[in-house]
């Protein structure tokens, strides 16, 4: 069989990796299927950081099976690994087992461990790689953000009306979308929480609602709490907010190195809420999200979900920071020029200069049409 043959093997290995996703960080979510005869006959995932790796769970698959794993090819969505970590090399593994041919995906990132294509090349296994390798990377978008930008994963959430509007003219937004979208949204928080996450949002969004930010997903169990975080100017107005009221541990407010170093800040700081100063962006108006994404990364923060409003939304797209976006529109429309628009802050006079995304997926979400973007890939290199 051709390299190629083996797409509809590494749709289903994608697939079953995604069953890892939020709960293997700081690790990738990986799948990996055994083929024989041109049918899959075993499966295995990632399933959570300290976990065996996705091959090791595909052969064990193979053991309950009886399948023989000599007379298959491995298709995994990653370079397997060829290093001792928390789990021993995968590569060491899968030639233990007698497979001859492993299809890959896409080649380990991570120093550490990669290597795992010239070993088994090496021990004479043919490797065939960059199989539905674009699949592949979005795969493991979040981990090549960890390993290369050192920072967390950003999803930005927005929700829209077809005329592109978040709120009405005197900021009445409850709700836009509906209760799916809701629903989906609370769920995405509790996903971000698995791993210690945090729900980001700006000043006006968290003086106007004056939210939680807490997961409420529909079965009620939340195995971890979002911290909750805001950048916010002017500190005297938060004391209130119920942030600081039931949430003060987790709860992280981002601000001018001046305004950190108020009395407000103080009385924040006496109730356990954590005031970070952070300097002036350059070049840009508002507060470095570089310098906020990095002191998030630096306390254990892998994913960050930033709720709004459009102009920290803008501005996490334009700085290239914002990595998925999930945009939820609803089936209505303000028709008023001056409800507060999806994004705002930007001057673009030509068509060339707008920010361009790719539509990953778009499905319904009850009434409302759920839309999850990315930025377009990096283009290759041409030798």
């Amino acid at each position: 069989m051709s390299a190629s043959a083996f797409a509809p093997a590494m749709d289903e290995a994608i697939r079953l990796a995604g069953n890892g996703r939020w709960k293997t960080a700081p690790n990738p979510t990986v799948g990996a299927v055994l083929v024989r005869d041109g049918h899959i006959v075993a499966r295995g995932w990632h399933e959570a950081c300290g976990a065996r790796h996705a091959e090791i769970a595909c052969l064990e698959d193979a053991a309950r099976k009886q399948v023989n794993p000599a007379d298959c090819t491995l298709v995994v969505t990653l370079e397997p690994c060829n290093h001792q970590g928390r789990t021993p090399p995968c590569t060491e593994a899968i030639l233990a087992a007698g497979i001859r041919r492993v299809v890959v995906g896409f080649s380990d990132p991570n120093p550490a461990a990669a290597g795992g294509i010239a070993r088994l090349r090496g021990a004479g296994v043919r490797v065939d790689a960059g199989v539905c390798e674009n699949a592949c990377r979005d795969l493991i978008a979040d981990f090549l953000i960890w390993q290369q930008a050192r920072r967390p994963f950003v999803v930005l959430k927005l929700a829209g009306t077809l005329d592109g509007r978040i709120a009405t003219r005197s900021g009445h937004s409850r709700w836009v979308s509906g209760t799916a979208s809701r629903a989906t949204v609370h769920a995405l928080r509790a996903a971000v929480g698995l791993r210690g996450g945090a729900v980001l949002i700006g000043g006006n969004t968290l003086l106007a609602d004056n939210p939680l930010l807490t997961a409420r997903p529909e079965g009620g169990m939340v195995a971890r709490q979002p911290l909750a975080a805001a950048v916010i100017s002017r500190l005297s107005t938060a004391v209130g907010l119920k942030l600081v009221q039931e949430r003060p541990a987790e709860t992280i407010l981002f601000s001018t190195p001046a305004a950190a170093a108020s009395p407000a800040a103080a009385d924040l700081r006496k109730k356990d809420v954590r005031v970070i100063g952070i300097a002036p962006w350059r070049l840009r108006t508002g507060l470095d999200l570089e310098a906020v994404l990095a002191h998030l990364y630096e306390t254990g923060c892998f994913y960050v979900l930033c709720e709004g409003g459009g102009r920290l939304g803008l501005s996490l797209l334009d700085a290239g920071l914002a990595d998925e976006f999930h945009l939820h529109l609803a089936p209505k429309v303000l028709g008023d020029e001056a409800a507060s628009p999806l994004f705002c802050g930007r001057e673009s006079l030509t068509m060339q200069e707008a920010l361009n995304l790719r539509i990953v997926q778009a499905a319904l979400c009850g009434d409302d049409c759920h839309i999850i973007l990315r930025p377009n890939p990096p283009e290759k290199e041409v030798a």
